[in-house]
């Protein structure tokens, strides 16, 4: 707890806001209870998600009846702010866990990662990491994932590797954390080894959490004949499994693959129903999902099948249940800008019952650019219109503009183009990439000039231009290379 440690009033400060607490505290339980009820009531308000009263019952308790605070109720209170977000009230615990003595208790430890994790600030999710000084495979697992869950994927792995450098075992969760941060990376190789290791080690080959973390790793690493031959090779499925391969099928353009096992899905289940009633319960429903709708809609942008992409978005709420989300309209934009029915995916944005993201926005500005009378009064009017709602909500996106750009010049309109270059160059930032050695991750940025094997990587670039330039020679093509 050190570097916390580095603000010596906060402790005192901490304890005079929960001595003084002025919020409502109607229908909330009396404070006089003993640990084990007053733990009981702060589980159940969370179980209910009701974690503002989870957080003011803890006040209460500790104003009042600070005997009937244990460890167990600190944790409690730490899930409260996890699941918030909070990062203000998740250190004010913080200094509480210090302040009542409670800091080498190893789950308070681990709450603590967790809890900085949810709110964004992974440096102190490491930080308190660091600190504990028997880490445990709970405490390794909390620090991997929030690495993952703060989309920081090459950290992650790296912190696996240590991890088994330091003697720990990973088990079924650690496994598929580390199998998640390489279907963000798309480290196949990684995946590989992994898949490997489950295969060695006796239980886990069988472990649908598992195989489904594999299936989703295989297919966003591009091996999408190896995670369908894992699909087709397991016994039990749940609506995880077939979720990830047709969203897999989808996201490879895969169209009719995943239509028909979104079928074999909806016929599986008939025969799961059909076996309930009579008497059979050895099957499971796998009802569809919004992803697995996700992936359905995808498929049906992929293949122009627009009539059918509508009678699955109804048939989601219809039939389902399901309440669409910003991303199911999303898809739906982009099935009919495939389609070229840019005026009526224009339509469908201005009717939507909640406020259009930046994808929806970027996949007409998109869609718009690229159809072949991109020219266009219309196109134009949509367009500028696109672009007008990125610029407020994503103004940072340079590609938008360079969208707005092409179409300017196309039309003519010089002195818009020249207006919208000036604003690229005032916002650009560097790109960046990455690439898989071995087991390593290794990420380049645009004109990075502190990369510690620059000079190299610029000594085998000008090779490589000059091997093209003599090859488009030799070829007669003489293309100029910039």
């Amino acid at each position: 707890m050190r570097f916390l440690r580095r603000f010596p009033s906060l402790g005192r400060r901490v304890i005079k806001l929960f001595s003084t607490n002025n919020q409502s505290k109607a229908h909330l339980p009396p404070a006089h209870l003993k640990p084990p009820k007053a733990n009981q009531t702060l589980k159940r308000y969370l179980q209910s998600n009701h974690t503002s009263k989870a957080l003011l019952f803890f006040r209460i308790l500790f104003r009042k009846n600070p005997s009937s605070l244990d460890s167990f109720s600190l944790m409690f209170s730490l899930k409260a702010c996890t699941l918030k977000s909070s990062l203000v009230e998740g250190k004010q615990m913080h200094a509480l866990v210090i302040n009542l003595g409670f800091q080498p208790i190893i789950f308070l430890q681990t709450s603590l990662i967790n809890m900085y994790s949810a709110a964004g600030n992974v440096a102190d999710a490491h930080n308190m990491f660091d600190e504990i000084p028997s880490k445990n495979l709970i405490s390794w697992t909390s620090l991997i994932s929030a690495y993952v869950d703060n989309q920081k994927p090459t950290k992650a792995l790296q912190l696996f590797r240590e991890m088994q450098m330091d003697d720990v075992q990973p088990d079924i969760v650690t496994l598929t954390v580390a199998l998640s941060a390489c279907a963000d990376l798309g480290a196949l190789d990684m995946g590989e080894w992994i898949h490997a290791y489950i295969r060695r080690r006796k239980g886990l080959n069988t472990d649908i959490c598992l195989n489904n973390s594999l299936i989703n790793m295989y297919s966003k690493c591009g091996e999408i004949g190896t995670s369908r031959r894992l699909f087709d090779s397991m016994q039990m499925k749940n609506v995880t499994t077939w979720t990830s391969m047709i969203v897999g099928h989808a996201l490879h353009g895969q169209a009719e693959e995943a239509l028909q096992l979104f079928t074999e899905m909806k016929e599986t289940n008939k025969r799961a129903r059909k076996n309930m009633r009579n008497g059979k319960h050895e099957s499971s429903l796998a009802l569809p999902n919004d992803v697995t709708f996700m992936g359905v809609l995808m498929a049906c942008s992929h293949a122009g099948l627009v009539e059918e992409g509508k009678q699955h978005f109804r048939s989601m709420q219809e039939d389902y249940n399901l309440r669409p989300r910003i991303s199911h309209y999303g898809c739906m934009v982009d099935l009919l800008c495939r389609a070229g029915l840019l005026t009526k995916a224009y339509e469908f944005i201005q009717n939507m019952p909640v406020p259009p993201n930046a994808v929806v926005w970027r996949t007409l500005l998109s869609a718009s650019s690229l159809q072949g009378n991109s020219n266009s009064e219309e196109n134009i009017k949509i367009c500028s219109e696109a672009s007008r709602q990125l610029l407020e909500l994503k103004p940072n996106q340079v590609g938008d503009n360079v969208i707005m750009s092409n179409l300017y010049a196309a039309k003519g309109m010089w002195d818009k183009k020249i207006l919208v270059r000036e604003q690229i160059k005032q916002r650009r930032y560097p790109g960046c990439s990455s690439i898989e050695v071995g087991i390593d991750i290794k990420q380049f940025v645009a004109a990075d000039d502190q990369h510690p094997c620059m000079p190299k990587i610029y000594e085998i670039l000008d090779h490589l231009t000059r091997t093209m330039r003599a090859f488009d020679h030799a070829l007669g093509t003489d293309i100029p290379l910039e």
